[in-house]
């Protein structure tokens, strides 16, 4: 006896499915279990690592690929590999109550060890621990998000954990250096940059060691390299300024 095979059947195993709807139907991608939050958030580049079929589906777990009128339709295009990227940037990443448990638990730490990072007491200068991170993050309800990236959930963390624990990004020192016939007009642009000035020196050239907040690297950076016409430099001398050993419980 023979066993009937429909051709618009793929069945797949161990899936995660991403969902969207588009024009009252349901469309559906097979993707890899772990894969989809590193793709959004730009840690996976290769789509071929992502997904497991470039095909797109009105029902995954019975194997039914969507018809090609209906995505023409729908996506203003047939062509699968574009269909999915939009899937896959967009849909509603679909798991169960226990993997998305496990998967925010994740998170909640990934996103504590950031913070510890980063930052420090700005009374010692010592970093905290990961755990105390973690306990002050429950203290204050932090709800992790799973559709959004670690890093900028971190940045979050660090702005609501400001009213309950003493904290700040760890400074960056850096060394600038001004030609002589811009050095006053660009140091004063420069100023609310500038935490704390260590050093300054001046001859020809104004040399200054400062500490300043990572946040605003890029702004230093191209302020200089503008005003001076690029005659002027930055130096990283440390992407952290901090006493050795952790703040603990």
């Amino acid at each position: 006896m023979s066993i009937f095979t429909p051709t618009n059947q793929i069945r797949l195993t161990n899936v995660a499915v991403v969902r969207t709807k588009r024009g009252g139907k349901r469309f559906e991608i097979a993707c890899y279990k772990n894969k989809v939050m590193s793709w959004r958030s730009g840690a996976e580049k290769d789509l071929d690592e992502v997904l497991q079929t470039h095909s797109v589906f009105v029902n995954v777990s019975k194997g039914q690929a969507a018809k090609k009128e209906d995505l023409t339709k729908a996506f203003e295009t047939d062509d699968q590999t574009e269909i999915c990227k939009q899937i896959l940037a967009k849909g509603e990443l679909q798991v169960s109550d226990k993997e998305r448990q496990s998967q925010l638990e994740t998170m909640f730490r990934d996103i504590a060890t950031i913070v510890a990072e980063k930052c420090v007491n700005p009374s010692t200068k010592r970093p905290y621990t990961v755990s105390l991170i973690e306990r002050s993050m429950r203290d204050i309800h932090y709800s992790v998000k799973a559709s959004k990236n670690t890093k900028m959930q971190a940045l979050d963390v660090i702005r609501q954990l400001k009213d309950t624990i003493e904290i700040q990004r760890a400074h960056m020192r850096l060394r600038l250096v001004l030609p002589g016939k811009d050095a006053k007009r660009v140091k004063e642009k420069l100023k609310p940059f500038l935490e704390i000035v260590e050093n300054e020196d001046f001859d020809e050239m104004l040399e200054m060691v400062c500490l300043v907040d990572p946040g605003y690297f890029r702004q230093i950076d191209e302020l200089i390299r503008c005003e001076t016409k690029g005659r002027g430099s930055l130096d990283v001398l440390s992407l952290k300024d901090v006493e050795e050993g952790d703040m603990k419980l």
